[in-house]
This record gives structure tokens, C-alpha cells and sequence, in this order.
């Protein structure tokens, strides 16, 4: 089946940078939009950034300036690079991907498991 598996989280001091990956696999068709959501402890899953097939981005206004998401389309990967880092930046960050499957041919959205970010002051 589709998945999506991330990678890059990890420890970093407050002001430093960091950089995630996430690849989609299985029986695609066509990845249409990814995205970057992210979930620190109590609170809710919220968005991050996303960019869409043609390479549109929005960001929310909390990383506006400091993170930038892009993607490969050949290796159906999103990235998203993390500049500036703030303590309240951690938490664990999710992928999510609009895929169209081979065998459906209709749109789904996927999850990937999560990777942690954890920023120290």
C-alpha cells in the first residue's frame, strides 16, 4: 500500500536549523498536494505549510519567514527546512499527501507516522 515515512527530526538548539524529508511509496499514480502539520503535547494538529502540485506554498503565520517547503516530484518527496528554530517549534511533525493510487485512481489523503523536532532554549 501507499505510505509515507519521514525523516530528519531531531535535537536542536533554539536558532539553529533543521531539515525534514518525506517520501511517499507504494502504488501512486500521482502525488497531488503535500504538506507539513505538526502536533506539540496537549495541543492540536495544526498546519504547517503545504505546496501543491505546481509548487503554490502557504505557511502558517507562526513560520511564515522561517520555514520553506519544497518537493521532488521524480522521488515524490516533500522537504521542509526549518530556520530560526524557536522552542515552541517542537513538536512531532507530520506528512500528508494527496495521492492518487494506481489501482483507485482517486484521491486520498495519507499520514505519515510522525518525527520528532524537539527545539532547547
Amino acid at each position: 500500500q501507499v505510505q509515507l515515512v519521514e525523516s530528519g527530526g531531531g535535537l536542536v538548539q533554539a536558532g539553529g536549523f533543521l531539515g525534514l524529508s518525506c517520501a511517499a511509496s507504494g502504488s501512486i499514480f500521482s502525488v497531488n498536494t503535500m504538506g507539513w502539520y505538526r502536533q506539540a503535547p496537549g495541543k492540536q494538529r495544526e498546519l504547517v505549510a503545504t505546496i501543491t502540485g505546481d509548487g503554490t506554498t502557504h505557511y502558517a503565520d507562526s513560520v511564515k519567514g522561517r520555514f520553506t517547503i519544497s518537493r521532488d516530484n521524480a522521488k515524490n518527496t516533500v522537504y521542509l527546512t526549518m530556520n530560526s528554530l524557536k522552542p515552541e517549534d517542537t513538536a512531532v511533525y507530520y506528512c500528508n499527501a494527496g495521492i492518487v493510487t494506481g489501482a483507485s485512481r482517486l484521491t486520498y489523503n495519507y499520514w505519515g507516522r510522525g518525527t520528532q523536532v524537539t527545539v532547547s532554549s
